[in-house]
């Protein structure tokens, strides 16, 4: 698996689609963060906190995440080279598990930047160092988890055709009804169980600070559930 995943890693940043990635995610935060005017310019909020910027990146990685993973499984049907890699010494678990940590790594290596946020937050605060760091770091381990949910989705919705555009808009669709879907359906059949199946509910809860067993127990069976189907797919494929 390792060296698949190194593979993948190399051929993320041997084109430029890992650059371009991380740097439309930048450019994308710190336009809205820093440049321009609305209720997500952090600058002019008046609060020393990075909510605006845990409200957004949500929203940029329901299309961001889509075009790295779309290609994982799409591209190697379209190309044949898929039986190749059901020719190699592993496991369809190691392959999915090597496209997955793959994706993952490229967008992790996207939010580290945004650390700096912080500090700038922390260094305009009033007083200097004014900034609550358990919301800070939570929102952190929640957009980490949403993350790795986010891309189990769009690597199962890549075994579903060898067209990347439709496993990109599949993908899209799949990240944004468990986002927020399934809030929007709690205004119409009403109490939080039915916002409680959603990642929005889940990740706003670790943005309080507080690490529930429940939220990450969540996150982490979004991820298992997706990246199951996928190898059942691939396994269908495979005989």
């Amino acid at each position: 698996m390792k060296a698949l995943l190194l593979r993948e890693i190399k051929s993320f940043f041997g084109s430029p689609i890992g650059y371009l990635v991380i740097a439309i995610f930048l450019l994308l935060n710190g336009l809205f963060l820093f440049v321009f005017e609305g209720d997500f310019n952090i600058l002019n909020s008046g609060f020393a906190d990075l909510s605006p910027f845990f409200t957004l990146s949500p929203w940029i990685f329901i299309f961001l995440i889509p075009a790295v993973t779309m290609r994982s499984f799409s591209d190697e049907k379209k190309q044949g080279t898929i039986e190749l890699l059901f020719t190699k010494p592993l496991s369809v678990w190691e392959i999915v598990n090597g496209k997955f940590f793959g994706a993952l790594i490229l967008i992790l290596l996207a939010l580290v930047p945004t650390i700096i946020y912080v500090y700038i937050i922390s260094y305009f605060g009033n007083p200097e160092g004014n900034i609550d760091m358990g919301s800070t770091v939570g929102s952190y381990f929640g957009l980490i988890f949403l993350v790795a949910g986010y891309t189990s989705i769009g690597i199962f919705t890549s075994t579903l055709s060898d067209n990347q555009i439709v496993a990109f808009i599949v993908s899209v669709f799949l990240c944004f009804a468990f986002y927020f879907g399934f809030e929007g359906l709690s205004g119409f059949m009403g109490g939080d169980f039915v916002s409680a199946l959603g990642m929005d509910y889940h990740f706003k809860s670790m943005s309080r600070g507080v690490l529930d067993t429940r939220d990450i127990i969540y996150f982490v069976s979004i991820s298992v559930l997706f990246l199951s189907l996928t190898v059942y797919k691939l396994k269908s494929l495979k005989w």
